[in-house]
């Protein structure tokens, strides 16, 4: 027979974790109800961009290039986490660590150069 008293603490966990969760989403509500800082008008529901009033619709479709540069932008920034540690443990990891960086880096350089010839740095 299983014991199932053991999973209580765990039930418990998550039950303080609903009320928590959602007394943290509906008592502002709720508050702000009762004391009157619930008065939405045109102006307070409209959209906005950076402080002035949309110009086109939400559901415009991106170009392309712009997922690419911003995959490229994620790929360097992680170049950049990973290249950090490694520089400040190099000495005491030894050559094995420098030639596996120079090998990652090595692999990147190719990836951007691949990107730069196929265009997709350039911005028209």
């Amino acid at each position: 027979m299983v014991d199932l008293s053991q999973y209580l603490p765990i039930l418990m966990f998550l039950g303080v974790a609903l009320v928590l969760s959602s007394a943290f989403v509906f008592l502002p509500m709720i508050v702000a109800r009762l004391t009157g800082a619930h008065n939405p008008t045109p102006e307070k529901l409209a959209e906005y961009e950076c402080g002035f009033p949309a110009f086109e619709d939400s559901r415009a479709q991106f170009d392309v290039r712009f997922y690419l540069v911003a995959i490229l932008f994620i790929i360097f920034d992680l170049e950049a986490a990973f290249l950090y540690p490694w520089a400040v443990s190099v000495f005491t990891l030894g050559w094995t660590a420098w030639i596996s960086m120079m090998i990652f880096i090595g692999e990147l350089a190719l990836g951007l150069v691949y990107a730069w010839k196929k265009g997709a740095l350039d911005w028209e």
